[in-house]
């Protein structure tokens, strides 16, 4: 149950660290600003991947999950206990940051700023970068490299960087499921809950291309 417990509380505090930038950015009229949520985005990413990653492997993600199971690298049995894991962080974080500020509409939500067709697309795109990067530096059940989490946090903050304004760089249905349920802002959550496994699918194949 170790690895299970991990991942919970690793997606609790990526969920409620990056969410909670958003909304305290939107409470104080930028006063985190756009490039300081998608440094916490990435910083919470590298952080957790340091303090659990030795336990669970540090997904914080059902697409990372899933993508590390297609590559062999990690048991199909454990995906459903590790996908319910990461949604109850999830959940638990949106429920916190709502009872911090019950104000607040949206609790983070991603929501495309464009049509919702162009944040699927670059969803995609952005999970795929990311998940290659994973493969490409991490083990699947348990990081190593001392140099992986910087690698992974970066790309995370860079990517939130640049699309946060038109897709909310989600990369991560957990992610993005708990603040839409909490906040009842679903009417885009098909965008979020597809697009992360089809980018996520798409890095596997391609790492089975260059291999």
């Amino acid at each position: 149950m170790k690895k299970y417990f991990a991942e919970f509380v690793g997606t609790f505090a990526l969920v409620f660290c990056g969410t909670c930038a958003i909304v305290i950015d939107q409470v104080t009229g930028g006063g985190v600003s756009h490039l300081g949520v998608s440094l916490t985005f990435g910083i919470i990413v590298a952080g957790m991947i340091y303090s659990v990653g030795d336990i669970s492997g540090a997904h914080l993600n059902p697409a990372v999950t899933l993508g590390f199971s297609l590559l062999g690298k990690f048991p199909y049995k454990d995906i459903v206990p590790y996908v319910v894991s990461q949604i109850a962080g999830a959940i638990l974080a949106s429920v916190v940051v709502h009872a911090m500020f019950p104000a607040n509409e949206f609790l983070g939500a991603t929501l495309p700023s464009g049509s919702a067709m162009q944040s699927f697309i670059l969803e995609i795109i952005l999970t795929f970068i990311l998940m290659f990067v994973i493969i490409r530096v991490a083990t699947g059940s348990k990081e190593t490299g001392i140099m992986a989490g910087i690698a992974i946090g970066g790309i995370v903050a860079m990517e939130a960087a640049f699309a946060g304004p038109i897709c909310g760089a989600s990369m991560n249905p957990a992610r993005s499921l708990a603040p839409a349920l909490i906040s009842g802002h679903t009417e885009f959550l098909w965008v979020y809950l597809t697009a992360p496994f089809a980018g996520a699918i798409m890095a596997v194949g391609v790492n089975r291309v260059l291999k």
